[in-house]
């Protein structure tokens, strides 16, 4: 039986062939409860979550003192968002095996997407000063680090950034860290005083958009900047002061000290009341007409919205911060409302299935090459409404006004309340409660979105 991590993944060809073994072992032996746990396992990276559960609790039918089949449980349970009996599973499977580094991780994962930080980080405390809870084979001292990943998204969380970020440093130890392996080479955040540094790109274009306002700060530290930059933020972040743009994963020139971009707000020492303005952005001229002839001429009355329904569908985190098409028509209904679909990738095609494309949502998906168009699209509207992603911190950074529609515990420069956050001024955040339900979320954008238009079109 496979021991399920509590990260999301996908299904691709080994989970199919697996799946095939499991329904011959399955046949042959339907009270194998690690197998029906296992069948479990692949029905979650899936996204059949019912299916998932069902599994696991059939394989406790068979196997109910086997720790494996409970943490997978609480894990399917917790991404259904049905908390405390994930906890509960969570909590069987501690007691039957306490010194198992992977269920401690899962427990403390659970915990934190519960929201219930202070229990979370006195887990993870018991284990730092008790090595004795965590098995001493790899797989333990994979999950310390592990562990203090997650105590810095739970510090960075509650706006402990004078901790946090020395965690968050932990990261780069994953295996599923996204980014350049650590080097002999870090910068200390000290003066560069005529050195090369290479910045290199980490994560999604979102987190490029969010660190590069340090770019400035680097770059007045008095050296040389070699910048990663993924191609579709090359023409938008062109007015960075870099030396040289790099292509991701490039070989780059000889350099004397590397930072990662995600590592400068720690380098930098920010705190809540430190947080830098956002990049300023690059829209290019041909851009501008691009989207000028796209959208003609303003309808008077009118408001224009943006919306945005998902992410990267390849994010492992994007089904829970992401949401339908179906839930943004609602706004159309609004009198004097116009939207526009800056919605890139497979989610696009929800226009077409719900045949809403055209009038009723304009589709400019198909008219946007990279983020420069994309910024000069957001440039002529009024009000862009989305789910969290990294049109959300493009639209911070032109200053346009955005409404970000965030998951229960959301990317921690949300924080954990509020309805603002320091890293984009004019942001309003609209937070989904802890039973997960995007309706009231909705149902509070629409009551302010009607308060907007009647504020606008009575000036």
């Amino acid at each position: 039986m496979q021991t399920d991590g509590s990260g999301s993944g996908h299904a691709g060809m080994a989970d199919a062939q697996l799946m095939n073994t499991l329904n011959a072992t399955l046949a042959a032996n339907p009270c194998d409860g690690g197998a029906w746990s296992t069948l479990g396992l692949l029905l979650r990276r899936a996204g059949k979550l019912d299916g998932a559960i069902a599994c696991h609790r059939r394989g406790l039918e068979f196997a109910p003192e086997n720790a494996g089949i409970w943490t997978n449980l609480g894990n399917a349970l917790v991404e259904a968002g049905r908390f405390d009996e994930g906890l509960v599973a969570q909590g069987e499977a501690r007691r039957l095996d306490p010194g198992n580094a992977a269920i401690l991780f899962n427990s403390v994962v659970a915990l934190r997407k519960a929201g219930r930080f202070k229990e979370a980080l006195a887990m993870i405390d018991r284990a730092m000063i008790d090595q004795v809870t965590i098995d001493q084979t790899s797989a333990g001292r994979t999950s310390m680090q592990g562990l203090r990943w997650e105590r810095s998204l739970i510090r960075l969380q509650i706006g402990d950034y004078v901790h946090g970020f020395g965690d968050y440093e932990a990261r780069r130890e994953l295996s599923a860290h996204h980014g350049r392996r650590l080097s002999a080479r870090a910068w200390d955040g000290s003066p560069l005083k005529g050195r090369t540094i290479f910045l290199s790109a980490e994560q999604g274009f979102g987190d490029a958009l969010l660190a590069a306002r340090y770019v400035a700060l680097v770059k007045a530290q008095g050296g040389r900047v070699l910048y990663e930059c993924h191609p579709e933020l090359r023409r938008v972040l062109s007015g960075l002061d870099v030396d040289t743009f790099l292509p991701p994963g490039a070989p780059p020139p000889a350099f004397d000290v590397e930072a990662s971009q995600m590592s400068l707000p720690g380098l930098f020492g920010t705190t809540l009341a430190s947080v830098p303005p956002p990049v300023g952005l690059v829209i290019p001229r041909e851009s501008r007409e691009k989207a000028a002839h796209r959208l003609g001429a303003r309808e008077p009355g009118t408001l224009r919205v943006g919306i945005v329904w998902s992410g990267r569908v390849t994010f492992a985190d994007n089904s829970r911060r992401a949401t339908s098409l179906a839930r943004f028509l609602r706004f159309a209904e609004v009198p004097g409302v116009r939207l526009y679909s800056l919605q890139k990738g497979p989610p696009e095609t929800e226009l077409a299935e719900l045949g809403v494309a055209g009038h009723l949502v304009v589709p400019l998906g198909p008219d946007l090459e990279d983020f420069a168009d994309t910024a000069a699209m957001v440039e002529q509207l009024d009000l862009i409404i989305m789910t969290d992603s990294s049109v959300a911190h493009l639209a911070g950074a032109l200053g346009k006004p955005v409404w970000n529609l965030v998951q229960h515990v959301p990317y921690w420069i949300y924080g954990i309340s509020g309805d603002h956050t320091p890293w984009y001024p004019t942001m309003r955040l609209f937070r989904q409660g802890r039973d997960l339900d995007w309706g009231p979320v909705f149902t509070a954008a629409e009551a302010a979105l009607r308060d907007e238009v009647h504020r606008r079109l009575s000036r």
